[in-house]
């Protein structure tokens, strides 16, 4: 098995090698391997290539709004003149949300006009990130992590239940247009798995009673708001607290104790998830 694991990936990387510096945006099919009959691994792997469509092709138009004119222009404003390309990721994101959460070809070679480098540069970036989307996606994009604490704690459940509640498999979009699903690797959740990120909230501690239930309030456009800290553990707790609630941190620290200096006033949290949001031009 190792050997074939190892003749497999020889064979696919001297494919990429063998196609030159553009090979990442070549049509090369990875080859698929599994481990044992019991696990359901990830079967999604987006093209690196691009593939015309009515609407995502050469002759399609993507410019900037107004008003996000001045965004980029406050993005370009953080790096240096003869380092813009550094601005490429976080206009990458603008255009992908000014564009319905999908970035079309248009949209990337206006980027790469922005900040003036080679469309490729920009093609690159766009097809290593699993952030940005190249094809359309619904308007809730479900990403499921399916890291290992995640995966230890249900994930591969709740994804069976995803799909069998929506009829699509991953990669998929339904048919109304309401629905994406991908697997994604680590997204930071882990004290609260297993957990989605739908759109740009985090949805944690998932069972599947929970899972349908918040597919159901999508469905009905009243996706569940966020909690004070930025984002909703399913079961009702707060935060990562766990099932005893909170058991430490009671007491604030002394002006003799370092943890002083860091945060002086009392420990209610001063920030709200939607200001942050909009702060950020989400």
């Amino acid at each position: 098995r190792i050997s074939m694991l190892s003749r497999n990936t020889f064979q696919f990387l001297r494919n990429v090698c063998s196609r030159g510096p553009a090979s990442i945006v070549k049509r090369v099919h990875a080859p698929s391997i599994q481990i044992g009959s019991t696990m359901n691994f990830s079967n999604f792997h987006p093209l690196a290539s691009h593939k015309d469509t009515e609407d995502n092709n050469e002759t399609t138009f993507f410019d900037f709004t107004e008003e996000n004119f001045k965004r980029v222009e406050l993005i370009l404003g953080r790096y240096p003149a003869n380092y813009k390309q550094a601005s490429i990721i976080p206009l990458l994101d603008l255009a992908q949300r000014q564009n319905g959460g999908w970035l079309s070809l248009a949209a990337m070679d206006k980027v790469a006009k922005v900040v003036g480098v080679p469309p490729i540069k920009v093609y690159e970036v766009a097809t290593f990130y699993t952030m940005f989307n190249r094809n359309k996606v619904g308007k809730y994009f479900i990403q499921l992590c399916g890291t290992t604490p995640c995966m230890v704690c249900g994930s591969e459940q709740i994804k069976q239940v995803i799909e069998e509640h929506l009829g699509i498999k991953e990669g998929e979009t339904t048919p109304d247009g309401l629905f994406t699903l991908r697997e994604v690797e680590c997204l930071g959740s882990c004290a609260n798995a297993p957990m989605v990120q739908l759109n740009d909230d985090y949805y944690e501690c998932l069972t599947r009673d929970s899972t349908i239930a918040l597919l159901e309030a999508c469905r009905r456009g009243q996706a569940p708001p966020m909690g004070r800290w930025g984002s909703l553990p399913m079961n009702g707790q707060v935060s990562c607290e766990g099932p005893m609630g909170k058991t430490s941190l009671f007491s604030k620290p002394s002006e003799e104790s370092p943890a002083a200096s860091f945060r002086k006033d009392d420990l209610t949290p001063k920030v709200n998830p939607a200001d942050v949001k909009a702060h950020m031009g989400y």
